[in-house]
């Protein structure tokens, strides 16, 4: 009976060794590791590239045409690309995978998050590229980037997610996120708006930006390329096709970090923030019921804010803690980085811009309706019968001196027609409620 256990302890000793070769022998080489790594860089660039198009901004200029990159990400032919590169122009060129070049048209820019829209207008379906959560991106992970540097399409690079949540401007005129996913993979002038991949050619990212050396004049290849996450490029692009802009929150103050939060160096006249009763060495802690924790964070916190919705801001004045609630208005557009003209009657003639009621305005401004009829003042010029009036950004006109504005052509009728009068008298619909104000007319 010891002998027979003896023999089955040998057997099964044997049968595990044997086990241990043939598991051992299945083992791929080092080489054949390499050769299935290399066949799935292959396999994701093949498959991504028919989904990335060059892009070619014309300008009037000549000499600020520019080049970039962009991708399919919805199959009627909606591109999605960065705001830098297609800022300003005039006309929109994508070149495809085939070599073919045909026309887009801008849908939407927001110059804070870098992020434009471009669409291609066609019946036929386009090859997308589908968008991963960024939220669960890794550093370390593999990263594989695909643009247009320096004329050379479809460039194809490789590396790795080298960090996460990086901030890297400084002394910006204009807010900007700071979310950005780093990686070592080599992005280049041209491969702007191209995607960052994962290895499974999904969408981590939207190549943006290079690091730029100190003591250079460019940006040069520096090791660090930093791409908008994908979650945020998605929220905000399905925006621009809504409503084709993004309407952000303004306060009207300038400040500064301190160690307990924001201190307030300037009160501008007429803003939410003077009207809140903001004050110079305000500072401010907590917005909303979040804390603040610096400069970029508050004007974040701002830019998100509905329109039309009061805010709770609690300070520090003198040692004291106390509670202010501001009424957000729309942030004006110089704001962010664009350039402001208009010769219109309105604004020649009262210091106010106004545009048409857009499709998402009811949701962003709090007071509206889908019901409401009327023309959005988005802009009012300092010293001017619109200012002394007090008619806030972000109102709406329903009519002067008793008749209706329905559009903006309306109101720049009546304006005509009523030129000669010293004063109107303008309905209005704003945070405030429904007024009537009396602008009196500079002659």
């Amino acid at each position: 009976m010891r002998k027979q256990s003896y023999l089955i302890c040998i057997l099964f000793i044997l049968i595990t060794i044997l086990s241990s070769c043939a598991f051992q022998a299945k083992q791929p080489t080092s080489i054949e590791l390499l050769s299935t790594i290399e066949d799935a860089f292959i396999d994701i660039a093949a498959k991504s590239k028919p989904a990335i198009v060059g892009i070619f901004v014309r300008h009037s200029n000549r000499d600020l045409n520019r080049l970039g990159s962009g991708f399919f990400f919805r199959e009627d032919g909606y591109i999605i690309t960065n705001d830098h590169i297609v800022h300003g122009g005039q006309r929109y060129e994508v070149k495809l995978l085939d070599g073919s070049i045909i026309d887009a048209k801008l849908v939407g820019t927001d110059i804070i998050t870098d992020v434009a829209i471009l669409k291609v207008d066609s019946e036929k379906k386009f090859p997308t590229l589908a968008l991963a959560d960024s939220e669960k991106v890794r550093v370390g992970q593999f990263a594989i980037a695909i643009g247009n540097p320096f004329r050379l399409d479809y460039t194809v690079t490789t590396g790795i997610v080298s960090g996460k949540s990086r901030d890297i401007f400084g002394g910006m005129p204009i807010i900007r996120y700071q979310n950005f996913i780093q990686t070592d993979a080599w992005i280049n002038t041209g491969s702007s708006g191209g995607p960052l991949l994962n290895i499974y050619g999904e969408v981590i990212g939207i190549n943006a930006l290079i690091r730029k050396v100190e003591d250079t004049p460019l940006p040069v290849r520096a090791g660090a390329g930093f791409a908008i996450p994908s979650n945020l490029a998605s929220a905000i692009g399905d925006q621009l096709i809504a409503n084709g802009k993004i309407i952000r929150g303004y306060l009207g103050i300038s400040i500064l970090e301190v160690a307990q939060g924001i201190s307030v160096e300037r009160v501008q006249l007429g803003t939410p923030a003077d009207k809140a009763g903001l004050q110079w060495r305000d500072i401010i802690y907590e917005y909303n019921g979040k804390k603040v924790k610096n400069k970029l964070q508050f004007q974040m916190l701002i830019a998100d804010s509905t329109v039309g919705k009061e805010s709770v801001i609690k300070v520090i004045r003198r040692g004291q803690k106390r509670t202010l609630r501001a009424t957000i208005v729309e942030i004006p557009p110089e704001m962010v980085g664009l350039p402001y003209e208009d010769n219109s009657v309105s604004w020649n003639t009262l210091g106010l811009a106004v545009r048409q009621l857009e499709k998402g305005d009811a949701q962003r401004y709090t007071y509206l309706t889908d019901e409401d009829r009327g023309v959005i003042v988005k802009r009012v010029k300092v010293d001017a019968p619109g200012f002394y009036a007090k008619i806030p950004r972000g109102a709406l006109i329903t009519a002067i001196n008793g008749e209706q504005v329905s559009d903006v052509q309306t109101l720049e009728a009546l304006l005509q027609r009523h030129k000669e009068l010293k004063e109107l008298m303008f309905d209005i619909k704003s945070s405030h409620g429904e007024e009537k104000l009396t602008v009196h007319l500079q002659k």
